[in-house]
């Protein structure tokens, strides 16, 4: 009786952990499709695409057991899913700076999605030089028998800022986390860089931008079907 009593707990502890790590799977699936439907509308009504690329990921097992030991928290799945809030991870890469805070803002718009924290690294820096906008969330997913909102991070951050954060995350880890010192002040230096890369081609942009504007030449016909039949119908009124 007691084995077959272990055995019943035992395979419910590993539902709780199959369901546990699929919650996480399923909240990014739906920011993936929230994300994807808003660079579509982007691409199609304003002709602009301010999101670069979108990528994913769950923690491990292991990287998540190692955080509950740092946090010194209680090992249930109740205490890791509220204390550990980027277990459920999503990294936007966007091609200017102020391109981050128009996504940023259209994730808050979001009417299902609950911004709980925000930590702007762009504003202020982190003392290494990296610079990121990050955002927990919690966002509903549904499953047979319940509904569950799941804390997800997403990072915001521009090309250069993502080149930068890479190689540092490589050159942090081969150190085993020791950097010597000139190597940090390079790494500082190399992020100052690529913020005044960011500051200029966002310049740039802005100039092409007015440039385009100013463009009073009509354009001709055959640029898309959409636009086709747009003239078209304005034509008939």
């Amino acid at each position: 009786m007691k084995n077959e009593t272990e055995l019943t707990t035992i395979k419910s502890f590993h539902t709780d952990i199959k369901r546990f790590f699929l919650a996480y799977k399923f909240a990014l699936s739906e920011v993936e499709t929230k994300i994807n439907i808003l660079k579509e509308e982007f691409k199609i009504i304003h002709d602009y695409n301010p999101i670069e690329h979108v990528s994913t990921r769950v923690k491990s097992a292991k990287s998540i057991l190692h955080k509950v030991q740092k946090k010194k928290l209680p090992p249930t799945i109740d205490a890791i899913r509220e204390n550990i809030r980027d277990i459920a991870g999503v990294r936007i890469t966007c091609s200017f700076v102020e391109d981050i805070y128009k996504v940023s803002e259209m994730l808050h718009n979001q009417c299902d999605i609950e911004v709980v924290d925000v930590k702007d690294y762009i504003a202020e820096p982190k003392e290494n030089g990296y610079q990121s906008l990050h955002l927990i969330i919690k966002i509903p997913i549904y499953m047979s028998d319940r509904m569950e909102k799941i804390y997800t991070e997403v990072q915001i951050r521009t090309i250069a800022m993502d080149f930068w954060a890479s190689l540092e995350h490589k050159i942090y880890y081969k150190y085993n986390k020791d950097m010597p010192d000139h190597i940090r002040n390079e790494l500082k230096e190399a992020a100052l860089q690529a913020a005044e890369l960011d500051r200029k081609m966002e310049r740039l942009n802005k100039e092409i931008n007015i440039l385009k504007e100013h463009d009073t030449e009509p354009s001709s016909f055959g640029e898309t079907p959409i636009v086709d039949l747009a003239k078209y119908l304005s034509r008939v009124k």
